[in-house]
């Protein structure tokens, strides 16, 4: 038996992945303008974008390998136990009703 999904949740799970592409985007482009020497993202902003989409941060640092060596973006990892905390807590009503 399946059960249909909301269509909030639809809604909330397109909108996390764009938010989660945009810091990909946002990382992705400040490590190629860091291989050209051209401006940079401020690293303030990028923990900014890490913290709203810490599934794209955390594939962009181990993808390209960006900004892995700075202690404060150890704080991504943080922002990832987070979310999974925020989005199990938000599907649990979700999973009682399918009752796996």
């Amino acid at each position: 038996m399946t059960v249909p999904l909301p269509q909030d949740l639809l809604i909330h799970g397109a909108l996390y992945l764009i938010l989660n592409i945009f810091s990909f985007l946002t990382f992705a482009d400040d490590k190629a303008n860091a291989k050209s020497n051209q401006w940079r993202t401020s690293e303030k902003r990028l923990l900014i974008y890490a913290m709203i989409g810490p599934l794209g941060a955390m594939a962009a640092m181990k993808l390209l390998r960006h900004k892995t060596q700075k202690i404060k973006f150890k704080l991504v990892y943080l922002f990832l136990a987070v979310h999974i905390l925020l989005i199990g807590y938000y599907l649990l009503p979700f999973l009682q009703v399918i009752r796996i």
